[in-house]
């Protein structure tokens, strides 16, 4: 199973970083520690937010772009349409 052989792995990585003691890597490897289930249910399941983030990146991109909108509704707008919804029930006229 290669969730068991990840398990295996990332224990054995965790044991080399507290033998070798660099402070950047074990605070590194505490954090990998708090987020274990979370990391070894993505080996087990084929989910991933890659698509909402690329969302949420160009949605910030065109913020940075707008120099600010005066009227939250024209930006969502904006927003939706680079983002090729064709109806979004704002009228721009």
């Amino acid at each position: 199973n290669d969730v068991v052989e990840v398990k295996k792995r990332l224990l054995a990585f965790y044991r080399k970083v507290e033998e070798a003691k660099l402070p950047a890597f074990l605070k590194a490897i505490q954090t990998l520690k708090n987020w274990q289930v979370e990391i070894l249910n993505s080996f087990s399941f084929g989910y991933s937010n890659g698509f909402l983030e690329g969302i949420n990146n160009k949605t910030k991109v065109m913020k940075r772009n707008a120099y600010g909108f005066r009227r939250f509704d024209h930006f969502r707008a904006k927003i939706l349409l680079n983002l090729k919804y064709k109806e979004i029930g704002v009228h721009l006229g």
